[in-house]
């Protein structure tokens, strides 16, 4: 077997990069769990700007639409912009598979940051 380094988003050293989901984490939904009724949680972007003020490459990273799937990533875009979001990039649908629990070294829930 071969084996080979790990590509990073960025280059060592060059830019932290943070993966952000949306749902549950940026936003919220106070009845039906629809993406057009989620409801913005302004003070959990806002700490997620400020990683990006601080230098930070943010990347949202959401699994919509990997289940039906449907393309929800101009509505999401649309969502991200109206909200005041901050970041680089979108990972949408097929790009995050659909998961109950991550187990990861570097995970944290938006209450830790």
């Amino acid at each position: 077997m071969e084996f080979h380094e790990a590509q990073r988003f960025t280059p060592e050293d060059d830019q932290k990069v943070a993966l952000v989901d949306i749902d549950e984490t940026i936003c919220f939904y106070s009845g039906e769990r629809r993406y057009d009724l989620s409801e913005p949680n302004h003070d959990n972007i806002a700490k997620i700007n400020k990683l990006y003020d601080e230098g930070w490459k943010i990347i949202y990273w959401t699994a919509r639409g990997s289940v039906s799937g449907k393309d929800y990533r101009n509505h999401t875009l649309t969502q991200l912009n109206s909200w005041g979001c901050k970041f680089h990039g979108l990972m949408c649908g097929d790009q995050k598979p659909h998961f109950d629990l991550v187990i990861d070294d570097k995970a944290k829930r938006i209450e830790e940051i």
